[in-house]
């Protein structure tokens, strides 16, 4: 599936992923591929991606105000005060603050 994070400023991560976990309103949840269509608001919290194991993710071109975390090699933490998302037909789109 493919992740968009856009903030008011920039887009922030655009990349394959295999799956993101998001702060929900009602608490956190994952997204796989094929997930179902699903609109949510986020609230302050850590957005965790599972980079796709064909990427390879070019630490240095993150936009600066992400000031992201790995994990690992495969995993990134972006934290994130509040947001919307929307997953539809393989791509999320998270619109965050």
């Amino acid at each position: 599936m493919y992740l968009e994070i856009v903030s008011p400023e920039a887009t922030l991560f655009n990349s394959k992923v295999e799956s993101v976990a998001v702060p929900g309103a009602n608490g956190e949840f994952q997204m796989l591929n094929n997930h179902a269509p699903i609109v949510s608001t986020l609230v302050a919290g850590t957005i965790k991606i599972r980079i796709h194991t064909e990427s390879h993710l070019d630490y240095d071109q993150l936009h600066p105000e992400v000031k992201p975390h790995m994990v690992d090699n495969k995993v990134l933490l972006i934290n994130i005060k509040s947001g919307t998302l929307e997953m539809k037909d393989n791509k999320a789109i998270i619109l965050a603050d």
